[in-house]
């Protein structure tokens, strides 16, 4: 575990487990999480060899509560600045849900070298919102309610979203994990109220449209298609028509936290795809 001060004096939380001569892994977090939320994927690949790296996003787990910089292109330069500050070369970044847009932006933008390949997984990319150009995105008071109830209650908030539609434990005949809600919620309240409230625009109205077009490594983008937080409809098949290079893998039925309900299908597909 270390830290990475950006240019703008903002501490970036990290884990680094492996061997140094490992080809590198970076996972990207989702919303409202930390790197906690990888732990499974980051031990399975730590026990195939691999050199494996999760930040705390700003605002997030044990980074920093800045009063600035909640939005893509800051997450993006801290991305850069961690990746410099441990010289990584040839490295995969696996992005879940908002973790997703900030590995579309950074891959997008990264010096040659830096980046071998990049997983998307439940992601937010191209964009979420509806509007005329996006007719099948989600309606603006979708985002002003979480916005609405973050802001009266975050701790509820916060039970509520992984015991219903994150996990799909809303559906009938679902199995719930208990620890999986609480864990969800512990990492949740460890961040900052401001950080979490300001990054609801930020995955939710960010377009990378432009971001995925200018991506030239080979791209796995992994949905579920019972996905209650990002739609699979109007993300990933989207997101592939836009990339250079890239791979839908749809799992017919799966949630948006498919990473934790059915982790051993996705952890064999990733290894399948980074192997290739």
């Amino acid at each position: 575990m270390g830290t990475v001060t950006t240019p703008d004096g903002t501490v970036i939380f990290y884990k680094d487990w492996g061997p140094r001569d490992g080809q590198p892994i970076v996972f990207h977090h989702g919303w409202p999480l930390s790197a906690d939320d990888w732990d499974n994927q980051m031990l399975f690949f730590l026990s195939h060899g691999y050199r494996v790296i999760a930040h705390d996003r700003r605002g997030h787990g044990r980074s920093s509560q800045t009063s600035t910089g909640h939005e893509m292109d800051t997450y993006a330069a801290d991305v850069a600045a961690l990746t410099g500050a441990l010289d990584l070369r040839g490295a995969v970044h696996v992005g879940h849900s908002t973790g997703g847009g900030e590995v579309a932006r950074y891959v997008a933008r990264a010096e040659p070298g830096r980046v071998a390949k990049a997983v998307l997984v439940g992601a937010v990319p191209p964009v979420m919102v509806k509007s005329e150009s996006n007719p099948g995105g989600l309606p603006i008071d979708v985002f002003d309610g979480f916005r609405a109830a973050l802001a009266a209650n975050r701790a509820q908030f916060f039970i509520d979203v992984p015991s219903g539609p994150f996990y799909g434990f809303n559906r009938p005949g679902a199995e719930v994990s208990q620890g999986l809600i609480d864990n969800w919620w512990r990492q949740g309240m460890m961040g900052a109220a401001n950080a979490h409230y300001e990054c609801i625009k930020a995955f939710s109205e960010t377009d990378f449209t432009e971001d995925l077009r200018r991506i030239d490594v080979p791209v796995l983008v992994a949905h579920g298609t019972d996905d209650q937080v990002v739609p699979y409809e109007d993300s990933a098949p989207l997101t592939v028509k836009l990339l250079k290079n890239g791979t839908l893998k749809s799992y017919e039925g799966y949630p948006h936290g498919m990473l934790a309900t059915h982790p051993d299908v996705l952890n064999r597909d990733i290894l399948e795809f980074i192997r290739s």
